[in-house]
């Protein structure tokens, strides 16, 4: 979990969407609105009310610092004993994901009610997944409804890509944010819509750390790695891939020009978690294409 690069969000704090409905429109909406959340596994009751602002131009980066940077600006909130401390930036961890997994679990409730797959897509940047995503939506088309959430720091542009496919899509900026959260993802919901029997993909920010601890409501996340990367990543980053179902090894056409070795890969994957489902796809060749479908397919007769 990232404390220290100020990816954290306040309780209250802005989404900048950038979306399409279909149909050609702009629009803003201040609103501010409580829920009250309960589930099991410890988690708490608590209400929140928060602005955030539509449009369909770019908007600027609305991802505030994390709590931890605020309060030490402050100055007289952090103590000199390193103890204290210590135990200060746990409580703010606690803090922060006890609330986040309030509103993972609305939303994991409410994509159940719906009937609707959400896979939480999870790369580097550059791992080709919004193209993956893009030849993904051509194949479902008459067979799965599909909307997509993206996440970026900066641009529609990926958000662009996908809506030239014909399928929705929501662009949430998040700034200097370095993942989403999921409040701003229950937000994506409600204006990309939840197709019903279909399945929404949300492309999250290009980080292989700070997604992998914070949960969206998402039926699974999904680990690209590019075989442009380097055949180690599982054990660089493990909570990722210990935290994902499945991990597709993206770009396979190139595996002629590069020294990837990829069983060594797979055996590190597997070492950090033995029941990862693996496929090696390439998003140019066609490759892995169909077994890629039929996971998903799956996936989504079983929600």
């Amino acid at each position: 979990m990232c404390i220290t690069c100020g990816c954290h969000q306040h309780d209250h704090h802005e989404h900048d969407h950038d979306h399409s409905h279909g149909h050609d429109h702009s629009h803003g909406h201040d609103h501010s609105h409580g829920h009250d959340h309960s589930h099991g596994h410890e988690r708490c009751h608590h209400g929140h009310d928060h602005e955030h602002s539509h449009d369909h131009e770019l908007l600027a980066p609305a991802a505030k610092a994390g709590r931890r940077v605020e309060e030490r600006e402050q100055g007289d909130t952090w103590s000199h004993d390193p103890d204290v401390t210590r135990a200060r930036i746990v409580q703010i961890e606690q803090d922060i994901l006890s609330k986040n997994d309030a509103f993972a679990q609305k939303n994991h409730n409410e994509l159940k009610q719906n009937k609707t797959l959400c896979l939480n897509l999870v790369s580097s940047p550059g791992s080709g997944k919004t193209t993956l995503l893009c030849k993904t939506i051509e194949l479902l088309k008459g067979s799965l409804l599909v909307a997509v959430i993206e996440g970026d720091q900066q641009t529609s542009n990926d958000a662009d890509r996908i809506r030239a496919t014909g399928a929705p899509a929501v662009q949430i900026n998040t700034g200097k944010g370095c993942h989403l959260d999921a409040h701003g993802v229950g937000h994506a919901l409600e204006d990309v819509g939840m197709p019903s029997n279909g399945v929404v993909f949300v492309e999250n920010v290009g980080n292989l750390v700070c997604p992998a601890d914070f949960d969206l409501g998402e039926h699974s996340k999904v680990v690209i790695l590019s075989v442009t990367e380097g055949e180690d990543k599982p054990i660089k980053y493990p909570n990722i891939f210990a935290n994902s179902r499945l991990m597709i090894l993206s770009k396979i056409d190139l595996l002629p020009y590069l020294s990837f070795k990829v069983d060594e890969c797979i055996a590190y994957a597997r070492k950090v978690n033995p029941k990862i489902e693996i496929l090696q796809v390439s998003s140019t060749s066609g490759a892995g294409m169909a077994e890629w479908i039929k996971w998903i397919r799956t996936r989504q007769a079983e929600v």
